[in-house]
């Protein structure tokens, strides 16, 4: 009798051990879970997402860096990291178009181009700022973008990309038309805000007065993570970027 009661507690044991470890595997297949109280969401990932942010003012710490520093910490509140690099006031080398890049994968003047393509592999989403330069991107930022996208486009394809841009008074909306280029030939879904992602003001505290603009950039934020946590949502379920067909290029002049 003694034996029999032995042997039932024992395969009883062995039992729970066997539930008990697959309620862990469960749980362990499922690492992106989503907790709502019907206003808000709570959601979590296996890995934490990383925003980099480009300022492409010379001023290191200006009115463009002051519209990115809004918009980081609202990615931070939402528990995404982010990144703000300085391109800095030296001269930027322009694209000789020499092609080199279709070999090497990477530019062939090694500068913070290929500096930022290799911190593009890790990133989950990207914001590039600028000042507004006769109603464009300065001409720093605009020799960068174009040694960047065509060297290193791959690594931004189907990752979000929003522009962020700063004046004084006027030529924002054809920056932000100029910088968004960049995203829509890049397979790049585009992050927006309430208003278009600009700020105004002459000093940092100028644009730290621009109410609206600042709840803009905050906006922005907020809007990058929901959608950095949408498509890892969609990763967790099983959805794969789309199926890309073999590209078609159509000269006019034949």
């Amino acid at each position: 009798m003694l034996v029999f009661t032995a042997f039932f507690c024992a395969m009883a044991l062995v039992c729970t051990l066997i539930v008990r470890c697959s309620q862990k595997r469960a749980s362990e297949s499922q690492p992106a879970t989503i907790a709502s109280d019907g206003n808000h969401s709570e959601f979590t990932t296996p890995h934490t997402m990383r925003v980099l942010l480009i300022n492409g003012s010379p001023h290191e710490k200006g009115c463009t860096y002051t519209a990115l520093s809004e918009v980081a910490q609202a990615l931070n509140a939402e528990g995404v990291e982010t990144e703000i690099y300085h391109l800095g006031s030296k001269p930027m080398q322009g694209c000789t178009a020499c092609g080199s890049c279709r070999k090497l994968k990477k530019c062939v003047f090694e500068d913070q181009v290929n500096e930022i393509i290799e911190k593009a592999k890790t990133m989950d989403g990207f914001i590039f700022g600028s000042p507004v330069y006769y109603s464009g991107v300065n001409g720093t930022m605009t020799a960068f973008l174009n040694r960047l996208f065509y060297a290193g486009s791959s690594h931004f394809a189907y990752k979000p990309g929003a522009a962020v841009v700063s004046a004084r008074r006027a030529g924002t909306t054809a920056t932000l038309d100029q910088l968004n280029k960049y995203f829509t030939i890049s397979n790049m879904p585009v992050v927006s805000s309430q208003y278009w992602n600009m700020v105004h003001g002459n000093t940092p505290d100028e644009v730290r007065q621009d109410l609206e603009g600042m709840q803009i950039m905050r906006t922005l934020g907020r809007n990058m993570a929901w959608l950095l946590k949408s498509i890892e949502a969609g990763k967790q379920a099983g959805l794969t970027r789309p199926e890309a067909e073999q590209r078609i290029g159509t000269n006019f002049i034949r």
